[in-house]
């Protein structure tokens, strides 16, 4: 996809710090991490959110995605990893990618994207359960 900077990425055009290269996706060093270490996985085509990968592909981009989180984690030494995807908001280049964020106990980050909410009651809770539930 002209312009797209992880499509560069992965035809080679555009430079970047791999990890992995895979049939499945590749993945490389965040140019600003939150954490050293921290990776973004993208699938090989171009894609911009979750819906549109397609479900044959998922086995294989999420294999690829786990196998990255054990990676950082043994090979960085870390105490776990923080995996997030963002679709549209906050998607900053779009094109479908999964961070791998090393994590240790104490490193600070709290709340990371979100801040935290509370739901008026179980009958709120329940409502909007029931419109996920309805839309699936």
């Amino acid at each position: 996809m002209g312009g797209c900077v992880f499509c560069g990425i992965v035809a080679g055009d555009v430079p970047a710090f791999r990890v992995a290269d895979a049939p499945d996706g590749i993945a490389f060093l965040d140019t600003r991490p939150v954490f050293r270490g921290h990776v973004l996985v993208v699938p090989r085509t171009h894609l911009v959110t979750l819906a549109d990968l397609p479900a044959g592909a998922l086995a294989g981009y999420f294999g690829l995605v786990q196998r990255l989180a054990v990676a950082v984690e043994s090979g960085l030494g870390a105490g776990g990893t923080f995996v997030a995807m963002n679709n549209r908001v906050s998607q900053s280049v779009p094109h479908l990618h999964t961070h791998v964020v090393p994590r240790t106990k104490g490193d600070g980050l709290r709340g990371f994207f979100w801040p935290r909410t509370r739901y008026a009651d179980d009958a709120e809770a329940e409502s909007y359960a029931a419109r996920i539930t309805a839309a699936l």
